[in-house]
């Protein structure tokens, strides 16, 4: 069975997506895909943008297949990547659909990743590439997800917004590339969208061997067995799973309503971890007032949960891969 009709066994069905393609209209396809998620009963966030869509909804197996059956309908859609995983409760509270400039945002107009990106390699063949020391491991992905979880030998480039990124390769290009025979470069993202545009993005820069892992970390946990796996920790989804791991089980993070980071349980033990006002990466960023207005925010969306009740500031912040 492959993967457009292969789903995860669970009470509910999650589905990270992407795809670059030329959209004419995006105020259409945004209303007819958020007219179809809410008959669906679908949640989750998606994004639309002249390049394409990109994002992750829940819901039950027959409406996710209905909402990518018509998103496959769109010209030059068939082949819309897709990743499944299981939640045991449905991991976001509402739908919304949004018109962006990109799908996702790198601030690099020029990129195209479809007129140019890196060479794809499957999960199977990813660790034999990543433990060559004539490669160079990049993670594209935020500073707050890779403290989550990371591959081994993989250079962390420390940036807050995948919008830093250029500007991050080009500061250390000398460093990382040196000035002899050019090493491949292996890069890897959450599903793999912000390969297609980082690979894009250094081919353009003049580095002729670059490598993204197919499908991302969300692939290679999903086929690769633990006990092969060079991956360490778990991997941070943005949905309220928080993070997950091998198999696509999930994880054992939970989330800093204050800021949106993911806290280990080793980090729920710090003096500084405050459910729903601190954790140990935030607490010095916020004042005192600042603290005591989420603590009583934080007991209100208590009070609001007890009552059976959603509070608006229980609402995970959005953000997609």
């Amino acid at each position: 069975m492959d993967n457009r009709h292969r789903q995860a066994v669970g009470p509910v069905t999650v589905a990270a997506l992407y795809r670059f393609f030329p959209v004419a209209d995006c105020a259409a396809l945004r209303d007819a895909l958020e007219r179809l998620c809410r008959a669906q009963g679908v949640r989750g966030t998606l994004l639309v943008a002249p390049e394409g869509i990109n994002g992750t909804i829940a819901g039950s197996p027959e409406a996710i297949e209905a909402v990518l059956v018509f998103i496959r309908s769109q010209p030059d859609c068939a082949d819309l990547d897709v990743k499944f995983s299981a939640a045991s409760a449905m991991p976001f509270h509402r739908m919304k659909v949004r018109i962006k400039r990109e799908i996702v945002t790198m601030g690099q107009p020029d990129i195209d990743p479809r007129a140019s990106v890196g060479t794809y390699v499957n999960p199977q063949d990813w660790n034999a590439l990543i433990a060559d020391p004539d490669t160079i491991v990049i993670d594209t992905r935020n500073d707050y997800e890779v403290a989550a979880g990371t591959f081994e030998r993989a250079i962390d480039p420390a940036t807050p917004s995948f919008r830093d990124f250029p500007e991050w390769f080009r500061r250390e290009r000398e460093r990382l590339l040196g000035g002899g025979k050019a090493p491949k470069v292996a890069m890897f993202c959450t599903g793999g969208i912000r390969c297609e545009k980082s690979t894009a993005f250094l081919k353009g820069e003049g580095v002729d061997e670059v490598f993204h892992l197919k499908g991302g970390i969300l692939k290679y946990l999903e086929d690769v067995p633990e006990e092969q796996s060079l991956w360490r920790g778990e991997c941070f989804v943005f949905d309220q799973r928080v993070t997950v791991g091998h198999g696509l089980r999930e994880g054992t993070h939970t989330l800093c309503h204050a800021c949106r980071r993911p806290v280990s349980a080793e980090g729920r033990e710090s003096m500084l971890f405050e459910e729903g006002v601190s954790c140990a990466a935030c607490h010095d960023e916020r004042t005192d007032e600042q603290r005591a207005s989420a603590r009583e925010r934080h007991r209100q969306e208590m009070l609001a949960t007890a009552r059976g009740r959603a509070h608006v500031g229980a609402v995970l912040a959005d953000k997609a891969d």
